[in-house]
């Protein structure tokens, strides 16, 4: 590819028919005689023609630039003379050999400087990088450093006094840019923008791709993205969301910033160059959190990526905004935006699903003993997730509401926070239904117990359950501490109902006054229908179980406090008025029957007799 080729065509270039007479072949008037206009083309002539990349000296393979910063400094001095000399000529219609002569100067001047643009964006590649860019560069977006007309280390002093702390690649960098655009402007202002322009985008985008790529952005299709595995999803999104904030912030704000700079003297310029140089990459990668809402994977992980991919398109959206702020990268904002709305989408329609799916679940297996079922367990870890994404949740669902307008009993949800900032609640009064959709479905599931105790064992342990999720999660602080005094109490209901329906034979197996004097045979039936109760209750309750221990221990002591200082006293006044085979259990035994319960055990009924090695005695105190 020849990068370094004059367009024949250019419509900003003097309209003069050249000949093909070599510039040493031209005689000049006398000194007398030359204008102004002749003398700085005479001048010009020996610095450009120095120069020249097709002759035959050393300067042909020679950096002006680099060798020179005085020297190259004059170049572009007299380049700009010799176009104002060829406009004088023109006006005064001089000779036009030697307008010739000057637009064979200028176009060998244009060669050198095409060479000198693309070596200094080619040697200073790895210097013209964000950080340095952003470095080199005042608040406003115009160089810190500039070259001065009156002494060639003019930049390098301007560094110095800068401070101290500044690198050498950001000295490099401030003189590289400061060339780059002396040499636009020059290119430019002499007819020769297209091919200066030309030289950066074609660089400049190579750069650009070549970032992409080492971040690990890809330009996937529909269809690639539908037949990845999870794994390879989630790995692809997780690389998606590193790689995004470092695109946006570091390389496109970086050649927004450089090309702002390089191209400063013209507006329309700039942004047609650096839309050209970013729109392939740009549209690439805000593209694909669109493709991801468009997939249809059903692992319950993918509403968190989605939230996550919604989350930092959001945050980089202000810098989105703000570097492709022009007509020309409009498309970019518009895909960075059918993105967001996109993925609030798919988050929307996926949170209906779940509390759909809640409602849905057909399981008629009683969990045994009472314990956690598994839809609370699933359903409150998929909450309690959702929870830490509560910022991102609200704005979406503030834009995206959920089919299902959640519509509370007063008396169910009252948080102050929803009535004080309702869009930033907008996951609170969500996440609250979600919990009453999960709550109602559990009362459901009670009802396959024909235990009526049973059933208010398993309410007692699934919602003591929930409400430990929500105190260990950020869902305590979406709930709100009235969320959770209602809800604990709640237990307590469930755990007082659980007592009477469960014990209430055994507690009225005794006498209503244990004082009071009982005839002998009173005295037997009464141990009797004791024995039988117990022996029933305990039997049925050693199988059930409350996986909490505080939970556990709580309804222990509980039990224990409403029946072994009754059973006590009965058995101190008349264990000694009833045969020895009729007292089977002592109080002490009974403490260590009741810490047997709850711990899901199964005995068969000849193990009754044999008394447990643990006591809850400290319990009954």
């Amino acid at each position: 590819m020849v990068l370094f080729q004059t367009s024949s065509n250019n419509t900003n270039h003097l309209n003069i028919t050249l000949s093909k007479t070599p510039v040493s072949t031209f005689s000049f008037p006398s000194s007398s005689a030359a204008s102004t206009g002749e003398q700085r083309i005479r001048n010009a002539e020996s610095i450009i023609t120095k120069w020249d990349v097709n002759s035959s000296s050393l300067t042909r393979l020679t950096p002006l630039f680099h060798h020179n910063r005085k020297e190259a400094k004059e170049y572009l001095k007299c380049v700009m003379e010799l176009r104002g000399s060829m406009h004088s000529l023109l006006s005064q219609n001089s000779s036009p050999h030697m307008l010739v002569l000057a637009q064979n100067l200028m176009q060998i001047a244009m060669k050198r400087l095409e060479k000198e643009f693309y070596q200094i964006l080619s040697s200073n590649r790895e210097r013209l990088d964000p950080e340095s860019v952003s470095t080199s560069l005042s608040s406003d977006g115009s160089a810190c450093f500039q070259c001065g007309d009156d002494d060639e280390d003019e930049v390098d002093d301007q560094l110095r006094t800068a401070g101290e702390s500044i690198s050498e690649v950001e000295r490099v960098s401030a003189l590289a840019m400061t060339d780059l655009k002396a040499i636009a402007e020059c290119m430019s202002s002499s007819g020769y923008g297209k091919e200066c322009v030309k030289i950066y985008k074609l660089f400049r985008k190579s750069i650009v791709d070549r970032g992409l790529y080492l971040l690990g952005i890809e330009k996937f299709k529909s269809s690639q993205i539908n037949k990845m595995n999870w794994e390879s999803l989630d790995h692809t999104i997780k690389n998606w969301l590193n790689a995004a904030k470092i695109a946006v912030k570091s390389l496109f704000n970086g050649e927004k910033i450089l090309c702002d700079h390089v191209f400063s003297a013209s507006q329309t310029i700039r942004d047609a160059c650096f839309a050209e140089i970013t729109m392939e990459g740009a549209k690439n990668l805000f593209k694909f959190p669109e493709l991801i809402a468009q997939n249809k994977n059903s692992q319950p992980e993918r509403i968190f990526r989605l939230l996550e991919l919604h989350g930092a398109i959001s945050e980089l959206r202000p810098d989105i905004e703000s570097i492709f702020n022009v007509e020309l990268t409009s498309v970019i904002k518009f895909q960075a935006l059918s993105s967001l709305q996109k993925v609030g989408d798919s988050v929307s329609t996926l949170l209906t699903s779940f509390g759909s799916s809640i409602r849905k679940d057909s399981s008629k297996t009683p969990v045994p003993g009472g314990g956690i079922h598994p839809l609370t367990q699933s359903a409150m870890s998929y909450i309690s997730s959702l929870s830490d994404y509560d910022r991102i949740l609200s704005d979406i669902l503030s834009v995206h509401p959920s089919v299902e307008n959640p519509r509370f009993p007063e008396s169910y949800f009252n948080n102050p926070t929803v009535v004080e900032a309702p869009k930033q609640a907008a996951a609170s009064v969500h996440l609250a239904w979600l919990i009453l959709v999960l709550l109602c479905k559990i009362d459901s599931k009670a009802q396959l117990y024909k235990d009526l105790s049973l059933s208010y064992l398993f309410l007692a342990n699934n919602l003591h359950f929930i409400i430990n999720q929500v105190q260990t999660s950020n869902l305590q602080h979406l709930l709100g501490h009235q969320w959770l005094s209602k809800h604990t109490q709640k237990i307590k209901q469930y755990a007082l109902s659980y007592e009477s329906v469960a014990w209430i034979r055994v507690f009225k197996s005794l006498p209503e006054r244990t004082t009071a004097e009982l005839s002998h045979e009173a005295v037997k039936d009464c141990f009797k229908r004791f024995n039988a109760a117990f022996e029933e209750v305990y039997m049925k309750q050693i199988s059930w179980s409350v996986p909490d221990g505080k939970l556990r221990d709580e309804l222990k002591v509980s039990i224990a406090g409403k029946l072994v200082p009754v059973y006590k006293q009965f058995y101190e006044t008349y264990a000694t008025m009833s045969n020895g085979d009729l007292v089977r259990i002592s109080p002490d035994d009974l403490g260590n029957y009741l810490s047997d319960l709850f711990h899901g055990t199964r005995i068969s009924s000849s193990s009754f007799s044999s008394s447990s090695s643990r006591s809850i005695g400290c319990l009954v105190r």
